[in-house]
């Protein structure tokens, strides 16, 4: 891994929160000349850091007024059978975030969904159906206060 210095975990920081940014921009909010801003942006999605560009759509305007996170119970406990599960899960666009998790659950999704009688058909049609799954709960989001925000920097060495 490569070192990182505050000129790096500030261009993450800004990139974080608008990653439109234009590069002449960025390059003058973080104190670098134009060359050496991109220079270093690359370095950092070569690294992995920078993981992707991508565009925050607003559920509620898209019609997806119901956010769902349902934990999952499996009951064979394997490698193959959590990949099968993983596989499934990550194939079905309702479902927006999938984490392995310790404790009762196995598995914690997050679903957006437009109304109970969408999710009701997910997790009927679609994830009930996955044979290794013995038991789902599910909790309603009934607002949502803070998604994806930004993550801290100040670890990145």
């Amino acid at each position: 891994m490569a070192a990182y210095d505050s000129t790096d975990r500030a261009i993450l920081d800004r990139l974080q929160s608008d990653g439109r940014i234009a590069n002449v921009d960025l390059a003058e909010a973080v104190a670098l000349s134009p060359s050496a801003c991109l220079r270093r942006v690359r370095a950092l999605e070569q690294d992995g850091l920078i993981a992707g560009y991508r565009a925050e759509l607003d559920r509620a305007r898209l019609g997806l007024d119901l956010t769902v996170f349902i934990e999952l119970r499996v009951g064979e406990h394997s490698r193959e059978t959590a990949a099968r599960i993983e596989a499934v899960l990550t194939g079905i666009p309702e479902i927006v975030a999938c984490h392995v998790v310790s404790g009762s659950a196995d598995f914690l999704v997050e679903a957006a969904v437009a109304n109970l009688a969408a999710y009701e058909r997910l997790l009927i049609d679609q994830i009930l159906a996955i044979p290794a799954i013995v038991d789902a709960r599910s909790t309603f989001a009934i607002r949502t206060v803070k998604t994806r925000g930004p993550l801290p920097l100040a670890q990145l060495r």
